[in-house]
């Protein structure tokens, strides 16, 4: 892993090719003009450019992802976020109720 790369230029551009979509493919189908889509989206995983919050989440909802999937800085809990934000809401609730349970048994064990 390359730290020079900011949290979101690495995160954007793995959700981007675990989805298997191009940067035109994810520049357009967030909003940005097709002729500065695929530079843009370059810009942004290179880390030259951060996107802002808005584009974002416009960002994050192509690719299917949290918004806090991007910034989040430690793989697993990346990873988490990706898989609690693909649930349905049901199942997403009660999977946080089960963490939560699994946290206040580790805080009594200590």
């Amino acid at each position: 892993m390359d730290s020079d790369i900011p949290v979101i230029a690495r995160r954007l551009r793995e959700a981007r090719q675990k989805l298997g979509i191009s940067q035109y493919a994810l520049g357009v189908a967030a909003g940005i003009d097709e002729m500065s889509a695929s530079p843009r989206i370059n810009q942004y995983e290179r880390g030259k450019h951060a996107p802002d919050f808005q584009m974002v989440k416009r960002l994050a909802v192509v690719l299917k992802v949290p918004a806090s999937y991007l910034y989040s800085e430690d793989d697993d809990l990346a990873e988490t976020l990706a898989i609690l934000g693909s649930l349905p809401a049901a199942k997403r609730r009660h999977l946080v109720e089960e963490l939560r349970k699994l946290a206040a048994e580790a805080g009594s064990a200590e």
